[in-house]
């Protein structure tokens, strides 16, 4: 019960992060920055509290799919926040969720996995609802929500990436994986943000301080533990089944305490993404337990 709980608390936390973001007053490059340097801090603190060593033996035989990975996690949650600012939280959260099914596209290619029938018709179940949720935004005439849905769709992309990246990565226990890439993604983040924002980050405004720190500390470092915790302890069926606490608890926010809007096609559609991939969850959830949640979300 500890684990279902340590990982219900986890879902819960990351279907938070659109509503933190959003009281940042700072770019998506430098809330990726702040984000992956506290969260590290926090789970290196942890890290030697239970007594554990990196192993930089097998940091330098991963160098490279390392890299690789944190690249990906960077971009994920650049885009992810941009997301956030540009359309529904709802529909940002809807559009990260086509990570599985880009997953499942890639896989034959990159994994020389079989695309079996059920899996290509959760691809085009998923593809249709994702349309329906793009079409109401065309209908609507607001290239707002099209530019929002559109970043959306680019952290999944990112984020599918680090699942197939993180494949290849050996012999790395779950939270020390974490640690290094979160390290790795504020080391490539931060040439980036001061070239680009120059020393701006230094400027940001009192009231997004508290938010800050409950990004980095909270949705990043608390979620990433709570979220290897819990799983230590559940099966592949469980995890596949409470991660959908997530976009649930992101749609909540949405709609009670922003009164964000959806039309009965978008929900539709989100009913038919989001029940897709949970359809085909139980053959991804392998990757899902090498990736780092964040998450981004």
């Amino acid at each position: 019960m500890t684990s279902k709980i340590q990982f219900i608390l986890s879902m819960i936390i990351f279907g938070t992060i659109g509503i933190v973001v959003r009281n940042i007053d700072l770019s998506s490059s430098e809330r990726a920055l702040l984000s992956s340097f506290i969260g590290c801090l926090f789970l290196l603190f942890i890290f030697f509290i239970i007594k554990k060593k990196i192993s930089w033996k097998l940091v330098k035989s991963n160098a490279l799919f390392l890299i690789l990975s944190s690249i990906a996690l960077g971009g994920n949650w650049i885009f992810l926040y941009q997301s956030y600012d540009h359309t529904t939280i709802a529909n940002a959260t809807l559009g990260y969720y086509f990570a599985p099914v880009f997953v499942m596209i890639l896989s034959p290619f990159v994994l020389r996995e079989q695309l079996s029938i059920k899996k290509m018709v959760c691809i085009g179940v998923a593809i249709i609802g994702m349309f329906m949720i793009i079409g109401e935004g065309v209908r609507a005439s607001s290239s707002d929500d099209l530019l929002g849905l559109s970043f959306g769709l680019i952290a999944a992309a990112f984020y599918a990436a680090l699942l197939l990246l993180n494949k290849f990565i050996k012999d790395m226990g779950k939270l020390e994986l974490t640690i290094i890439q979160l390290g790795t993604t504020t080391l490539l983040l931060l040439p980036y943000v001061f070239f680009t924002k120059g020393f701006v980050i230094f400027e940001v405004s009192s009231s997004s301080i508290p938010f800050i720190f409950i990004l980095g500390i909270i949705n990043t470092g608390i979620g990433f533990w709570l979220f290897f915790s819990g799983m230590e302890g559940l099966k592949g069926q469980s995890i596949a089944m409470l991660s959908y606490v997530d976009p649930f608890v992101a749609i909540l926010i949405s709609a009670i305490i922003l009164h964000e809007q959806m039309t009965s096609n978008q929900i539709l559609g989100g009913a038919l993404l989001l029940g897709s991939t949970f359809v085909s969850e139980t053959k991804l959830i392998r990757l899902s337990k090498q990736s780092t949640k964040i998450l981004s979300k």
